[in-house]
């Protein structure tokens, strides 16, 4: 895979998670709480579970590939695990596919 399609699927799986960490947190876990509907953080923290996993690895391998440093892939991570830390993460993203 060239390093610009790799950069473009981690770039979609990191939107997907991050908007799958805001459906969680902002609609799943209302619904839970105030609405007893506990069926809706199932199914979207299983998708989120998913989405988050295929991004640790992506992120993995992409640092692997593109030859970034152990600091890129932490700041990787800390962006999956704070609401909108992908989307900010993907501003740097979208520089560097530019760049390719």
């Amino acid at each position: 895979m060239t390093p610009k399609k790799l950069l473009q699927l981690f770039r979609i799986v990191a939107i997907a998670e991050g908007v799958s960490f805001l459906v969680l947190l902002g609609i799943a876990m209302p619904l839970k709480y105030m609405m007893d509907m506990p069926m809706a953080v199932k199914i979207v923290g299983y998708l989120h579970g998913f989405l988050f996993i295929a991004f640790i690895a992506l992120a993995w391998n992409t640092r692997d590939q593109l030859n970034k440093s152990f600091v890129w892939f932490g700041k990787a991570v800390l962006a999956s695990l704070l609401p909108f830390g992908t989307f900010v993460f993907d501003r740097g993203l979208r520089k560097e596919e530019a760049a390719l």
